[in-house]
């Protein structure tokens, strides 16, 4: 029974937790931060003349280290996505779930009668009267001590 309320509680929420990731996926894939490019260290390259008439600007050292630029940057997000996704799922999915799985066990247990709950808790039969019998001695109490509070006032 709790396992299968606990994936039906999963379940509903696995809906909302999906478009609250692809959101955050979304965010890191269309926000480019230009204070990661700035970052940047700005080396010489070698192996090239700067001062050079026909200096050709997209040379291939120039060309890799746009391309290391670029998947550093990509590895960045990747990274960020990586410790940002679990936090999402956790919130919209798991936390959602826990909060309606105890509502739901709370409803259910509170429908069950004595004799459902005392199977549920597999209690050793002398054990559940005794605490019957408690139970029963407490409410005595109970009533003794309210009849003198209520004959003491007066």
């Amino acid at each position: 029974d709790i396992a299968n309320a606990a994936n039906e509680a999963l379940e509903r929420f696995r809906d909302e937790s999906r478009r609250t990731v692809l959101r955050l996926v979304d965010m890191e894939s269309t926000y480019l931060t230009v204070e990661f490019f700035r970052k940047l260290q700005l080396e010489p390259e070698k192996n090239s003349n700067p001062s050079g008439p026909n200096m050709d600007r997209y040379s291939d050292n120039h060309l890799r280290r746009i391309g290391s630029n670029v998947t550093a940057y990509v590895n960045m997000v990747c990274d960020t996505l990586k410790n940002s996704i679990p936090k999402a799922v956790v919130y919209c999915q798991v936390l959602s779930a826990k909060r309606a799985l105890l509502n739901h066990f709370y409803a259910q247990l509170g429908r069950r009668e004595k004799e459902q709950l005392g199977k549920m808790l597999d209690e050793d039969p002398s054990l559940m009267e005794k605490r019957e019998t408690i139970a029963k001695r407490l409410e005595l109490y109970k009533s003794a001590r309210d009849e003198i509070d209520s004959v003491a006032w007066k």
